[in-house]
């Protein structure tokens, strides 16, 4: 395989906000060699001169749902599997041309999906996956309208958000559920800890779960030398989850002050997800979201942006993450934008790369610019640490993607 050398860069590593000009990164086999400071000597290396521009880790998106083909989840399941993956095909394709070489995709991803990413079948990031969301009846993952009676033992069979979501009620359920979407391959597992937006029956403020239900969904995980996260609005919900061993919160909205100290204090993440809550703020109702859906949202849109500025007063460790349902896919990029509003540019640079790669458990692996760790890797024209916009650009700005040492997109030659 020819090594690549990507010389004359000016390097963002993940991390540090000092950015040394004139370096040169040799990448074989999907990995990254060496990064120095001089030219890096390599006979029949294929050289690309990055020309000062900034070169750093490719992004990370922690809160994607790729099958999630509409706004309003009761049609996801009814349009049926190809739908769902044409939608995800096209989905993910565009979040690679924004520069997102990986995705956790933390409800409905399966090995199927995965395999054909890594078969090549699919053009898309790495792609982590939870398998289907674990979700008590009538909790966030219950799509049923209250007119529908009934569903099977351990699995929803309402033909509503299977594709989506397991319903679980007791320990020996919530264990069993977590156990099969290990089998399946799951990365993390996902409950759902409150009420949400886009389930029909429960309030935003209930939380979901028993203690002794989630600390055996909590013991599976760890078991597995992996981690539970739990979708999380109200600041109760996200504090008995955190405290019962929960290490990822999703969302987090309405946390309050004491809350994200205890969250920082026990060193577990929240993944906001702002690019979902604007979206459907504005397009909800044309894209047919569903009105009691709507009125949900309207609960949380007030706090999202004083949530995160919360977070970050109180050091809660951040990582990225959009949601984006249905059309809304293209507004991925809107994430960076949002987030300005609270966050410096470095803080969310470093959101979109090495905190979220500590999430994925893939420290000097991914979000990083290092020997020894994966070859995922975008080039910005201009300084995104001045600019964060530069990233909002849908991949105007990127002239060059790498995702695992292959060149999908180079404008540089």
């Amino acid at each position: 395989m020819t090594i690549i050398i990507l010389e004359n860069a000016r390097l963002f590593d993940g991390t540090s906000a000092d950015c040394p000009t004139g370096l040169s990164v040799a990448i074989e086999r999907g990995e990254i060699k060496e990064v120095s400071d001089r030219p890096i000597a390599s006979d029949g290396a294929r050289r690309i001169d990055i020309s000062g521009r900034t070169l750093m880790p490719g992004l990370i998106d922690l809160h994607i749902h790729a099958y999630a083909s509409d706004v309003n989840l009761q049609r996801v399941d009814a349009m049926g599997a190809a739908h769902r993956t044409a939608h995800a095909v096209r989905m993910l394709g565009h979040a690679l041309d924004c520069g997102f070489t990986t995705v956790r995709d933390i409800g409905g991803g399966d090995w199927s999906l995965w395999r054909s990413i890594e078969e090549g079948l699919i053009r898309g990031p790495r792609f982590f996956y939870a398998g289907r969301i674990v979700s008590m009846t009538g909790g966030h993952g219950d799509m049923r309208p209250m007119s529908m009676e009934g569903h099977g033992h351990g699995f929803c069979q309402c033909g509503q958000a299977n594709s989506l979501t397991v319903v679980a009620d007791g320990v020996d359920a919530c264990i069993a559920a977590v156990r099969e979407e290990y089998r399946r391959g799951a990365h993390t597992i996902k409950i759902m800890g409150s009420g949400g937006v886009a389930s029909p029956t429960d309030p935003i403020l209930m939380n979901q779960y028993r203690e002794d239900e989630v600390r055996a969904i909590v013991n599976e995980c760890v078991e597995r030398r992996s981690y539970a996260s739990a979708h999380c609005h109200p600041t109760s919900a996200i504090r008995r989850c955190v405290e019962f061993g929960v290490r990822c919160i999703e969302h987090g909205t309405l946390i309050d002050d004491e809350t994200a100290a205890f969250v920082a204090e026990r060193g577990a993440f929240i993944v906001p997800t702002m690019a979902i809550i604007f979206a459907l703020r504005e397009l909800g109702p044309s894209m047919g979201f569903p009105a009691e859906s709507q009125a949900k949202l309207d609960e949380v849109f007030d706090e999202a942006l004083s949530g995160m500025d919360r977070m970050r007063q109180a050091g809660v460790k951040i990582g990225f993450g959009t949601d984006l349902l249905g059309d809304t896919y293209t507004r991925q990029c809107t994430e960076f934008t949002t987030r300005s509003e609270v966050f410096s540019p470095l803080e969310i640079l470093r959101q979109a790369t090495s905190g979220s790669a500590e999430v994925l458990q893939m420290e000097g692996k991914l979000g990083c610019v290092a020997a020894g760790a994966h070859a995922d890797l975008i080039v910005v024209d201009g300084d995104p640490l001045a600019d964060i916009g530069l990233l909002a650009r849908n991949g105007e700005a990127l002239p060059l993607i790498m995702r695992a040492g292959e060149i999908v997109k180079n404008r540089l030659d």
